[in-house]
C-alpha cells in the first residue's frame, strides 16, 4: 500500500485502488504470524506429538477428512505423512479414503480434485472421494441431540473406519465462530437434513452465532454434541498467514486439538481498531473463496462491528465461477422479490431451512446496518440483479461517493475481507 493506493485480495491477486484526494485509510490486518520455518518437519513433530502411528495401530480402516475447494488448507503437507503412518501401524492402502467434506456444497472433481489434495501420489494410492449431503443411502442415523433436537445422520465411510480424523483450516467463522474442527464432521460430511436443522432462523438469527465466539454459540454446542455422539475423532489443524504459508499446526483428539489452534489464531484474528468508519472497503479473501457469490456474503457480515449504522460497504469479489448453487439463486431471487422484512419472516416460520438460504439470510445482517455495494467482473446480468446489493463499476468512484455523501474522509480498508474480524473496543 502506498499512501494513495491500497491492494486488496481479489481472484487470484489483487485488486489495486487508488484513493480519493483527501482521504485517510485505515488498513486494517490480522496480526502478523511467524511462518514456521520448515512446515515439513512441524507437520512430522505435530503427527509424532499426537501419537497418528499408535493410534493407527490395530486398526483396520480410516478415513480422513479435508475441506473442498473453497478453503486454502494445506493438505500437500500433511496428506502423505499421514497415509504413510497409517501403512507403517498395519492399515492397508485400500482401507483408506480421504473424504472430501463438501457439506451441501458441490464436489471438487477432475483437476478442481486435484488441487485440493495437492499429492498425486495420494490421488494415486487411496480413494479420495466426495461427501453428498442428499445421498440418503450414504448415511447412518446416530440420532438427535440433547440440546437442540438436531437430527444426526453422518457420512457411513467416516462413521465406520476404524481411525478417524479430521484435518482442516482454522479461522474466523462468521456463523459458527471459527472454522475447523469439529465444523469439518458437521455440516462437512452431515446429511441434508441434519445442516438445513441447525442453518435454520432459530441458530442463525441467535445473536451468539457470529464470528470468534464459541461461548453460547448454539451451532458450536450442536456440532461438540455431534462429534461425541460419533466418538474417537482425531484432528490435524493448521493456521496460515496472509501469504497462504503454515504459521501453526497440531494434531490430537478434536475439540482439544481444535481449541488449541484457535487460541492460537485468535489473538492475531480479532484486532481491535477502536472505532466504526461510516466507509468500509473490504474483499472476499481472494481465491479460493470469492470463486462464487455465495462465499462473498461472509466478507460482508465480518467487518459489521467497526461499520456505522447507515455506513457504506464496499466489497469486491470474482465470483469466478459466477453465482453460487441454484438454490442459493432461489433464495437471493426471492429476497429481491419480497424484500428483506418478509424473506425473514417466511424463515423464522421453518424448522428445516431450504439448502443455502442461510447465506442470504446472513446478507440481511448488513443490509440491515447501511449501504453495501459490490464490485464484481465474474456475475451474468440476472446474477447481479438478485445479489440484492448495489453494484458498482468502480471501485474508486464509490469511495468518493460514499466519503462525500458522509462527509467523513476516514476509511477503513480490509485486505483479507473475511480473514481479519476488526472490532470496535
Amino acid at each position: 500500500m502506498s499512501a494513495d493506493t491500497v491492494e486488496i485480495a481479489y481472484g487470484r491477486g489483487h485488486l489495486s485502488v487508488a484513493l480519493p484526494e483527501g482521504a485517510r485509510p485505515t488498513l486494517i490486518r490480522k496480526r502478523r504470524l511467524p511462518k514456521l520455518p520448515d512446515p515439513h518437519a512441524a507437520v512430522r513433530a505435530a503427527l509424532d506429538a499426537g501419537g497418528l502411528r499408535d493410534h493407527a495401530r490395530g486398526k483396520r480402516s480410516a478415513c480422513i477428512l479435508i475441506c473442498d475447494i473453497t478453503r486454502p488448507v494445506p493438505n500437500h503437507l500433511f496428506l502423505r505423512p499421514m497415509i504413510a503412518d497409517m501403512t507403517a501401524s498395519g492399515i492397508p492402502l485400500d482401507a483408506i479414503t480421504v473424504l472430501v467434506a463438501t457439506g451441501l456444497h458441490r464436489p471438487n472433481e477432475g483437476e478442481e480434485l486435484r488441487e485440493v489434495v495437492g499429492d498425486d501420489w495420494v490421488m494415486r494410492n487411496v480413494r479420495v472421494e466426495n461427501h453428498f449431503a442428499r445421498n440418503d443411502d450414504d448415511h447412518i442415523d446416530l440420532g438427535v441431540t440433547r440440546g437442540r433436537g438436531v437430527p444426526v445422520r453422518l457420512d457411513r465411510r467416516f462413521v465406520d473406519a476404524g481411525l478417524r480424523i479430521a484435518t482442516g483450516l482454522v479461522e474466523p467463522h462468521f456463523m459458527a465462530g471459527w472454522s475447523g474442527g469439529r465444523k469439518v464432521v458437521a455440516p462437512g460430511i452431515a446429511h441434508h437434513t441434519t445442516i438445513r436443522t441447525f442453518h435454520s432462523a432459530r441458530f442463525m438469527e441467535d445473536p451468539l452465532a457470529v464470528q470468534c465466539n464459541l461461548v453460547g454459540n448454539p451451532l458450536h454446542e450442536e456440532q461438540l454434541e455431534i462429534v461425541r455422539m460419533l466418538g474417537d475423532i482425531l484432528a490435524l489443524n493448521t493456521v496460515i498467514d496472509e501469504d497462504r504459508d503454515l504459521a501453526f499446526v497440531n494434531f490430537g483428539e478434536i475439540i482439544a486439538s481444535h481449541l488449541d489452534a484457535v487460541e492460537f489464531v485468535a489473538a492475531a484474528t480479532a484486532v481491535p481498531v477502536g472505532r466504526q468508519f461510516a466507509t468500509v472497503l473490504t474483499s472476499a479473501a481472494g481465491h479460493p473463496l470469492d470463486k462464487t457469490y455465495y462465499q462473498t456474503v461472509k466478507g460482508m457480515v465480518t467487518p459489521l462491528d467497526i461499520l456505522a449504522p447507515g455506513g457504506t460497504l464496499i466489497i469486491a469479489s470474482a465470483c469466478s465461477e459466477g453465482f453460487g448453487s441454484a438454490e442459493f439463486r432461489a433464495a437471493q431471487a426471492r429476497l429481491v422479490d419480497l424484500g428483506p422484512e418478509r424473506f425473514l419472516a417466511t424463515l423464522t416460520a421453518k424448522s428445516l431451512a431450504e439448502v443455502d438460504e442461510w447465506q442470504t439470510e446472513m446478507q440481511l445482517k448488513p443490509m440491515r446496518l447501511g449501504k453495501v455495494q459490490l464490485y464484481t467482473t465474474g456475475l451474468d446480468e440476472e446474477g447481479r440483479r438478485i445479489t440484492g446489493v448495489e453494484i458498482i463499476q468502480s471501485v474508486e468512484e464509490a469511495l468518493s461517493a460514499s466519503i462525500a455523501r458522509h462527509g467523513d474522509p476516514a476509511v477503513a480498508v480490509i485486505p483479507e475481507g473475511p480473514y481479519v474480524v476488526p472490532l470496535r473496543g
